[in-house]
């Protein structure tokens, strides 16, 4: 005899997740429910909600990797549980690490000995690299400042306005004035002549970007070095460089061997790097090197022995995981010198055949340089009828994520788009993209004029087009300006238009 029984409400299992009960009414967003889901039914309604997200791999506004072979993915997911700060407990992670350290130091040329230990130590990122570079240039000044008997309450760092927003919480999070070189129209990095001007006898270093987030540039550390150098002697001071390559450090080595930007250079004091971005790996991992053990302060390292032995620790942070560690040890001994040169080789001939794509439809100048980081940064020529923010709007209906932006002072009135080429970035997606910002462009050569090229075919028409009289056009009351204003004020409000469009889209 069969026993049979009614299914309750509470033995789910044997129904289809789309048909129970669970997906036919909406969670609590921004409060805990008050009852237990099936594991099924939560994976649904969580991986549902995903798939409304980008695809990474299309991502093009970011230089962070997002692919990595399924044999580094597997190490990854094994040693997801293991906390990196238990240094006693998981001894090889921490020992990778220092593996990982000093193979990064030698590739930035760390004056070491034979069988001298570098000095570094990985990061979340490269944010918290340059918090704790930063903390270690500002007590190294102050204690000089102190011992010399000295004001030290008014340290200043100089930088170009390209930086990184990084800088920028640096410097208001640890109180330190940040004195920014100007860009200019034609020139979106760092003068070094106007950096080493800039420079006082407050100043804890210079910070050289190698690989501009912008245009992906490399700033000239060399020039700046031995401008440095000069200005030392004449005052007796001594101020030191850092040098952000959180994109440009796992490039440089093994696309231009001979570009003089690391420890080869007697100011460069540390280096920061993104492992997360070329150097393959996953987003959260960075990592932070000191040119020798004088220039990290002893006072900035903590000991504490509640997890086991005697462990040192600089971080900002205590608790991380071990998965992205043990991924760039990986990639390090995987692809060795020769893979990374390969892989940096293929970005570079994928950004150039990108480029010349788009200089082929006669549309766009090109804003970035062919030596630097591989990415595609390029204006239209043309923008009074249509603008940058336009077709990265468009291109978002192909899959394509393509940042436009504007530039920092004072080339604000400049807008690009940008495009990194990153290791997943085929041949064949470069020529696609390029397929589809033609589509756009034609799209939008059929659609009406914004409202700025209405105001600028007015102002042609009065013969003042460097000046606007205050007029109505279309119902639009328009105040008197000049031509770069106007632009200004379009991209501003082009932006609020797109952000008030993405709170209004937003899931509630």
């Amino acid at each position: 005899m069969v026993l049979s029984k009614a299914a309750s409400e509470s033995d789910v299992s044997i129904h289809s997740t789309f048909a129970s009960r669970y997906v036919r009414t909406s969670l609590p967003r921004f409060k805990m429910p008050e009852n237990s889901i099936p594991k099924e039914a939560a994976f649904q309604i969580i991986n549902d909600e995903l798939m409304l997200d980008g695809n990474p791999r299309l991502n093009l506004a970011s230089f962070v990797t997002t692919w990595m072979e399924p044999e580094c993915d597997k190490l990854m997911m094994a040693s997801i549980n293991k906390n990196y700060v238990d240094m006693d407990e998981y001894p090889v992670t921490t020992e990778f690490q220092n593996r990982c350290v000093n193979i990064i130091a030698h590739l930035f040329n760390a004056p070491l000995e034979e069988s001298e230990a570098a000095v570094g130590v990985g990061t979340v990122g490269s944010s918290e690299a340059i918090m704790l570079a930063g903390l270690a240039f500002k007590r190294k000044w102050q204690n000089k400042r102190k011992a010399a008997g000295l004001p030290y309450d008014k340290p200043n760092i100089v930088t170009g306005a390209n930086v990184q927003v990084c800088w920028e919480k640096f410097a208001r999070y640890f109180e330190v004035e940040l004195k920014e070189v100007k860009l200019r129209e034609g020139y979106y990095v760092m003068d070094p002549v106007q950096a080493a001007e800039m420079v006082d006898e407050n100043t804890i270093c210079v910070a050289a970007i190698l690989g501009s987030t912008l245009n992906g540039e490399f700033e000239d550390v060399k020039l700046l070095n031995d401008l440095l150098v000069e200005k030392n002697k004449q005052t007796g001071w001594d101020t030191p460089i850092h040098v952000d390559a959180a994109s440009g450090g796992f490039i440089a080595p093994f696309l231009y061997p001979e570009l003089e930007w690391d420890f080869r250079l007697p100011l460069v004091k540390s280096i920061n790097v993104s492992g997360h971005k070329y150097g393959l790996v996953y987003a959260g991992i960075g990592w932070v090197i000191w040119r020798n053990k004088d220039d990290l302060p002893d006072e900035l390292i903590f000991h504490i022995n509640y997890l086991g032995a005697d462990q040192p620790t600089f971080t900002l942070n205590f608790s991380k995981g071990s998965s992205q560690v043990i991924a760039q040890y990986y990639q390090l001994i995987r692809l060795g010198y020769e893979g990374y040169r390969n892989v940096m080789e293929n970005c570079h001939e994928n950004a150039m055949c990108l480029k010349e794509g788009l200089e082929k439809t006669g549309r766009f100048s090109i804003v970035s340089k062919d030596e630097g980081v591989p990415l595609v940064a390029f204006s239209l020529k043309d923008n009074s009828q249509h603008n940058e923010f336009e077709v990265s709007e468009f291109l978002r209906r192909f899959g394509w994520i393509v940042p436009a932006y504007t530039m920092p002072a004072d080339a604000q009135h400049v807008t690009v788009l940008r495009v990194v080429i990153r290791e997943d970035f085929s041949r064949t997606l470069a020529e696609r993209l390029v397929s589809d910002i033609t589509k756009v462009l034609h799209e939008l050569d059929t659609l009406p004029a914004r409202i700025s090229a209405k105001l600028q075919a007015a102002a042609k028409a009065s013969g003042k087009e460097n000046n606007i009289e205050t007029g109505n056009f279309d119902g639009i009351v328009v105040k008197k300006t000049t031509m770069k204003e106007t632009q200004s004020e379009i991209v501003d409000y082009r932006k609020k238009f797109v952000a008030e469009k993405k709170n209004k889209n937003a899931i509630c």
